[in-house]
């Protein structure tokens, strides 16, 4: 008999005895826990409203909940709806994403991403909407107005309701142009706003000059915005900034300049070899 316990494994035994007293003390916390959830009431509720605009406040998604769902504060947290509080938040049209969760002391969470919009829409009859970062269109408030370029002119897609996609390729090339000079370091200062003309040609509204810059629309962009910056860097110097009516580079190659009397300048009507 001595001799089979000798040859007991002890110290393995102990680690599974060990192991399962752990696996049963954590059954009985769990379980502890989630007695403890399902009788915890909602002691508070915060808001944390993420994002660089401020379309909406922590007081706007309180009252939010509040006014559509009741006072939560002092609900069991199981008979709070928060699925349908998401919802609720995500048919706000400044709001991108919500997630709602009650931590261990009964505080409820509400985290809530807004949309960044990045151009204003003012069209031919005077509508006014944003574009998000998404491509859904944002409406307008008083309450906030964000430092984004705004394009006007003979622009006909309106607004019918929030967060409607684009429709024409007009506002697709607006939207284009201006992902491609947010964050470069010359274009995102010189370019004040955005202009289409009766032709559909999208022009730029410089800061330096009163000529507008001819884009045309958004295809081969890089090209023409290189083009643009020969101009600035190498005519411009030259004659001053009141010396044309108007800049096109809308043609591939070319430098199409028109003085304010309406004839061409010929001499830089040329194509160019960027590699020079």
């Amino acid at each position: 008999m001595l001799k089979v316990v000798r040859y007991i494994p002890w110290r393995q035994l102990g680690y599974v005895c060990l192991g399962l007293l752990v696996l049963v003390g954590i059954g009985m916390l769990m379980s502890l826990v989630k007695k403890k959830d399902t009788a915890q009431a909602c002691v508070s509720m915060k808001v944390i409203v993420e994002g660089k605009e401020t379309f909406i406040d922590q007081h706007d998604i309180s009252d939010l909940v509040n006014k559509t769902f009741g006072n939560v504060v002092g609900k069991p947290l199981k008979d709070i709806p928060t699925d349908r509080i998401e919802r609720a938040l995500m048919e706000l049209p400044y709001v991108s994403s919500a997630e709602i969760y009650a931590d261990m002391d009964g505080v409820l969470q509400i985290v809530v991403q807004q949309r960044e919009v990045i151009l204003r829409i003012v069209n031919g009859a005077g509508k006014e909407y944003y574009i998000d970062t998404k491509g859904a269109k944002v409406p307008v408030t008083l309450k906030y107005v964000p430092h984004v370029l705004v394009a006007n002119g003979n622009i006909r897609e309106g607004y019918e309701k929030p967060l409607d996609t684009i429709r024409t390729q007009l506002v697709k090339d607006l939207v284009t142009i201006v992902e491609q000079v947010k964050d470069d370091p010359l274009w995102s200062n010189q370019i004040v706003q955005l202009y289409v003309d009766d032709q559909q040609d999208i022009e730029i509204i410089p800061r330096v000059g009163t000529q507008p810059l001819v884009l045309g629309n958004a295809a081969k962009l890089d090209e023409k915005l290189d083009r643009l910056e020969i101009f600035y860097k190498n005519i411009l110097p030259k004659v001053g900034t009141g010396a044309y009516e108007k800049v096109n580079v809308k043609y591939d190659g070319q430098i199409i300049c028109e003085r304010r009397d309406g004839w061409m300048l010929d001499s830089l009507q040329m194509k160019l070899k960027m590699n020079n």
